[in-house]
C-alpha cells in the first residue's frame, strides 16, 4: 500500500480537493473576501481555496503531525516587504482560517486532538490518504512502468 510521501504533492492535493468537496466541511461565509495572512496583498484568486488548504492541512498534518495551529500559521505565512525598503519578515498566515479548517476535519473524524501536542490524523483519515495515495500511484504506474518498484 502507497503512503502519502509516495506520490506528488499537487496531484495529491488536487484529488483531496475533490474528495472534501463533496463531503460535508462547509466553508466560512468570510470565505470568499478574507485575505490568507498579513503577508497577503489579495484573497485568493481560486473559488475552491477553502477546500485546497484543508487538503493541505491534512497532508501537513499526516506527514508532520502532530502540528499546532501555530505550527501551522509558521508554514503557511511568508515574507512580507517593508514599505519599500529593506529585506522581507515573515508574517504568520491566519489562525482563523486554519481554525476552523481543522475543526471541520476533527467532525468529520479525519484528525483527533493530542493533549497539549496538537492534533494528529486518526485512524480513519490515515486509511482514507493511504487509499487514496494508492489509487493516484496505481494510476501513475500505468503511465510509468518504472515506478512500480514504490507500490
Amino acid at each position: 500500500m502507497a503512503k502519502v510521501y509516495d506520490v506528488p504533492q499537487q496531484e495529491f492535493i488536487s484529488r483531496l480537493t475533490e474528495i472534501l468537496k463533496n463531503e460535508d466541511i462547509p466553508a466560512p461565509v468570510w470565505a470568499s473576501f478574507v485575505k490568507t495572512g498579513s503577508h497577503a496583498d489579495k484573497p485568493p484568486q481560486q473559488p475552491d481555496w477553502w477546500y485546497t488548504r484543508c487538503a493541505s492541512i491534512m497532508r501537513k498534518i499526516y506527514l508532520h503531525g502532530p502540528l499546532t495551529v501555530n505550527d501551522l500559521r509558521t508554514i503557511y505565512g511568508d515574507g512580507k516587504r517593508k514599505m519599500y525598503y529593506g529585506a522581507r519578515h515573515h508574517r504568520d498566515a491566519s489562525g482563523a482560517i486554519i481554525r476552523n479548517a481543522i475543526h471541520g476535519l476533527e467532525k468529520l473524524g479525519y484528525l483527533e486532538q493530542v493533549e497539549k501536542k496538537g492534533r494528529v490524523v486518526s485512524r480513519q483519515g490515515m486509511q482514507k490518504l493511504d487509499k487514496l495515495a494508492t489509487e493516484i500511484l496505481g494510476e501513475l504506474i500505468q503511465t510509468t512502468p518504472k515506478l512500480k518498484i514504490y507500490s
